[in-house]
């Protein structure tokens, strides 16, 4: 990300940037020092569930990472949920941003099968960086994957 790591921290927890970045948020809100109240409308193919819950930030260490969870419920749907460490580093005056992320749900938003959960998380992610980059007016540029 072409800004310093001050900036790119401070966006990420930015409610009105994280709105704008995260594809079908309604509502994202802090509650709490550490907690955030959210509402995003999942496109899941034939369905357009909307969650309602609460992000938690955990092990946050200023300017550099976070553990950020996350649950929410989509009516007769069932339960979504899911955390992601992200860690900021310098890369001379630029920021590269790394996350690892793991998510589960219940009910009868399983039914739908992993495969369609699975590719409807990725759009929400995919989609994340895109617009959090137009939101917070700094160039993302994703690194290429690392070989095995």
């Amino acid at each position: 990300m072409t800004a310093p790591r001050a900036r790119i921290w401070d966006a990420l927890n930015d409610p009105d940037t994280l709105r704008a970045a995260i594809p079908g948020c309604s509502k994202i809100a802090w509650s709490g020092p550490e907690t955030l109240d959210l509402e995003i409308k999942v496109n899941l193919g034939v369905m357009h569930p909307t969650f309602k819950g609460e992000l938690a930030l955990s092990n946050i260490v200023p300017a550099q990472s976070y553990t950020l969870s996350g649950r929410g419920k989509g009516g007769v749907l069932g339960l979504a949920e899911g955390s992601a460490d992200v860690i900021l580093a310098d890369d001379g005056a630029d920021t590269i941003l790394t996350f690892i992320a793991d998510g589960g749900a219940s009910g009868q938003i399983m039914k739908l099968g992993k495969a369609l959960i699975g590719n409807s998380a990725q759009r929400i992610i995919d989609g994340f960086f895109e617009r959090f980059g137009v939101a917070a007016g700094i160039a993302v540029e994703p690194l290429p994957p690392e070989e095995s």
